[in-house]
């Protein structure tokens, strides 16, 4: 069955071969519950772990003359029967073989997700609906570790039915021989995982329990060899007959638990079961970053969530008192967000990256900072430590819980910045003082002088500012001093930057972030009565560089240097083969981008008007250069594309946006790194960049495509990655929301700007620092309705659209 899905809507067929929807709390843990109905990813002990499908699995049993039973689950997905870990052993300890519906399709309306199930042959469907707490603005109750999964059946046929629902699961949070247990919670179970002295950070927990309805529970699966448990586990589902059974008294444990719930539906009835899950991993052994030599105490990583409870029967508690209010809460941002008629790709392509959130790219320590990974490999965290030029590009942090992203710039300003202004673009974990042996990254550190701003109109708070402006003043003088120290208003000393490598000499890429930087620091100090009379002048003179020397007419580029810097050349090269020095001397430093039409040209530009710093460049200049990068980045098939580097993200027939071309000649032998590979980050950075200078059309091709690539099919929808899974560079696809709708409130003058790009009436989103609303245009006129806290304004500037209406 080939299926279907358009952009927001159902997902079914071979679209669900890949979706993986996570379930659980901001830097809490995660599950994932798949198209189909089945649970995997499952990482609750604060690091990925995507292979872990452990056997776990909800059933039901119609009762009659013969009983009928079912996984209550979809097709698996023909990709697992070979390609899963293990298929070549047979699939053993899998659920695969058991009977399960021939029907599912998918809904996400984040941060729920609903499977639905049909079976023709039987008089009963079955929706099943995940979710897990998310609420803007309420970091905490949104970082919980806890999931549920909602089971709704429905008596399609004219006879009342008697059926058993039934949960199982496999003692997962088991680690080698000794020490778990199976024990009781009120209706359901507790698999435990003790510490042990020579590793404590194995101590886990998981619960999983029934809400109002009674349920009686296995607590001592057979305890035998090859399949037998298993084996019976399914033989009692068949039975229909719920299963009493309490945990061993003596020798082992059992390998696993089983709650049974009998429910009776008269004809034309629905019956609804809440399963609730929660966890408990207190200790880690996860470290990243290098240790100072005065370390004493080698400390490691603790979740936030021990700072609030002490143990897994506290965490099932709270979730079970509370379920009801944290779901109407969560349920009214989920329908806020979704009352928009903005473009359903736009919409999809945000609240898809929102999932990135509940990923284990995301982590929060006790005193409840965040701290990031930048994506997720199968088994660990990619490239530690918040990275300042990656998380550059998300902008969802920022508005939906601003608390959270000005825990980033506390670190960024504190423990990663020395007295001289240099800051490390990698924390570490936990957060601690960093080392200061390795380039300072110049869009990393630019881009958080104007993160400082942004967090700052968004916040109002202009206290916290004043305490952080000291920092931010080092920071631009390290920057001045290290790669404009003639006072050009260019840097053009080699610059660590996103790509891994330095650019040597002036650029659109970083120098649009110097003038970013610049004039966020004009705007900040004029409020802190500062002096900022020199970076108005650099700010200056670096524009009119750019705009007059490094501008060739359709865009913006780089003009290599590496003759009369400060720089040593080429002893700073990472490489010194012969081969790379004879290259090196032809053509000057490897991996720069000189010529070239790059995607992230004037990046700064971008952030900048995301920070609400507009028209730092000129803006038919800047047009022009995003017209170019549409003309000849785009490709709607890469087919002819050669890419030596990392295909995975787009190949093929498949559409996407290049880093970089060289349309008017130029390519070195060796570019940058990465230059001929599709980012989602950066598609979406460009196409909302399209979108505020009216070529709403482009904008929206690029979305599309990228969209297009995750429809279920090969990627899974709900995890964009780059280097590694959840990725969080393509938290950029918030930026669409302000780029189509204009929409951006500032805290500090409490004015709601509405410059929309779309005309006519439209609704959209906008979450504040003290409130969300819906915010838009009806009948011509603007309007704001807050949905829920407050948002004190004091007027509308609105502007509106002139164009024709897309």
């Amino acid at each position: 069955m080939k299926g279907k899905h358009s952009f927001g809507g159902v997902y079914s067929g071979e679209y669900l071969n890949r979706i993986a929807f996570p379930l659980g709390g901001i830097g809490a843990g995660m599950v994932c519950l798949e198209g189909t109905g089945a649970i995997s990813h499952v990482s609750l002990r604060h690091q990925p772990d995507l292979n872990n499908e452990p056997c776990l699995f909800s059933a039901v049993c119609i009762k009659g003359k013969k009983n009928k039973a079912k996984v209550l689950e979809g097709p698996v997905p023909a990709w697992k029967i070979m390609g899963k870990s293990g298929a070549g052993n047979g699939l053993s300890f899998t659920t695969y073989g058991l009977p399960r519906f021939r029907q599912a399709s998918f809904l996400a309306r984040f941060p729920f997700a609903t499977v639905f199930l049909e079976e023709p042959d039987l008089p009963i469907s079955v929706s099943l609906t995940g979710w897990s707490p998310f609420t803007p603005l309420e970091a905490d109750t949104s970082s919980l570790p806890v999931a549920a999964l909602e089971f709704t059946f429905r008596n399609r046929g004219r006879e009342k039915l008697e059926i058993v629902y039934s949960f199982h699961s496999k003692n997962f949070m088991a680690q080698g021989k000794n020490g778990s247990a199976v024990t009781p919670w009120t209706n359901g179970f507790i698999f435990r995982q003790n510490p042990s002295p020579e590793n404590p950070w194995q101590e886990g927990h998981f619960c999983a329990f029934v809400k109002e309805k009674p349920a009686t529970v296995n607590h001592a699966w057979f305890r035998g060899g090859w399949f037998d448990a298993l084996t019976l586990v399914w033989q009692e589902v068949e039975k229909g007959e719920p299963v009493f059974r309490p945990p061993f008294s003596e020798g082992n444990p059992g390998p696993g638990a089983s709650i049974f719930v009998p429910l009776s539906l008269p004809a034309d009835s629905e019956e609804k079961i809440s399963l609730l899950f929660c966890w408990y991993v207190p200790k880690t052994n996860l470290r990243a970053g290098p240790d100072s030599p005065d370390e004493k105490e080698k400390n490691t990583y603790q979740p936030w969530y021990t700072s609030r409870f002490s143990r897994i029967e506290e965490v099932a508690d709270y979730w079970e008192k509370n379920y009801s209010a944290l779901r109407e809460k969560s349920e009214n941002f989920s329908q806020c967000f979704y009352d928009t008629n903005l473009p359903a790709e736009v919409v999809e392509a945000v609240s898809a990256n929102l999932c990135i959130l509940k990923s284990p790219t995301m982590l929060r320590q006790t005193d409840g900072r965040l701290w990031c990974w930048e994506g997720c490999r199968e088994n660990q965290g990619c490239c530690h430590g918040s990275c300042t030029h990656v998380w550059n590009y998300a902008q969802a942090i920022a508005h939906l819980f601003p608390e959270l992203e000005r825990s980033l710039r506390q670190t960024e300003f504190f423990e990663n910045q020395a007295e001289n202004g240099h800051q490390t673009f990698r924390a570490n974990l936990p957060i601690r003082p960093t080392n200061h042996d390795f380039h300072a990254a110049a869009d990393g550190q630019l881009g958080g002088i104007m993160k400082v701003y942004r967090d700052w109109r968004i916040s109002g708070d202009t206290r916290w500012l004043r305490n952080l402006w000291r920092k931010v003043k080092a920071s631009l003088d390290y920057c001045i001093s290290t790669w404009d120290h003639d006072y050009e208003g260019i840097l053009k000393e080699p610059q660590h930057n996103t790509y891994d490598i330095e650019f040597w000499g002036p650029n659109g890429m970083t120098g649009s972030f110097y003038l970013g930087a610049l004039k966020a620091a004009m705007e900040m100090g004029k409020a802190l009565n500062e002096p900022v009379s020199v970076y108005a002048e650099l700010y200056q003179k670096g524009r009119a560089y750019l705009e007059e020397k490094l501008f060739n007419g359709e865009y913006f580029f780089q003009e290599i240097r590496w003759q009369d810097l400060k720089a040593a050349f080429p002893d700073s090269c990472a490489s010194h083969s012969p081969e790379d020095l004879e290259l090196i001397k032809k053509e000057g430093p490897k991996y720069q981008y000189g010529n070239g039409c790059l995607a992230d040209g004037i990046l700064g530009v971008w952030l900048a008007a995301m920070c609400g710093l507009d028209d730092i460049l000129d803006r038919k200049k800047v047009r022009k250069h995003l017209s170019s990068v549409f003309r000849y980045n785009f490709k709607p098939d890469l087919s002819e594309h050669a890419n030596p580097q990392r295909p995975g993200y787009a190949l093929g027939k498949e559409p996407g946006l290049l880093l970089c071309t060289w349309p008017r000649g130029g390519k070195l032998t060796i570019p940058f790194p990465y230059s001929h590979e599709v980012w989602t980050g950066i598609e979406y950075q460009v196409a909302s960049h399209l979108i505020l200078e009216g070529r709403i059309k482009e904008g929206l091709a690029i979305v599309q495509a990228a969209r297009s690539r995750y429809d279920g099919r090969v990627r899974n929808p709900f995890d964009e990655y780059e280097c590694g899974h959840w990725y969080g560079r393509a938290l950029s696809s918030y930026g669409l929301l302000q780029a189509l709708s204009g929409a951006r409130y500032d805290a500090v003058e409490k004015v709601l700007y509405l410059h929309p790009k779309i005309s006519g009436d439209f609704r959209c989103f906008l979450s504040t620092a003290k409130g969300y609303a819906t915010v838009g245009v009806k009948n011509g006129r603007p309007f704001l309705l807050v949905r829920q806290g407050t948002i004190d304004i004091v007027r509308i500037d609105y502007k509106k659209h002139k164009g024709k209406k897309k």
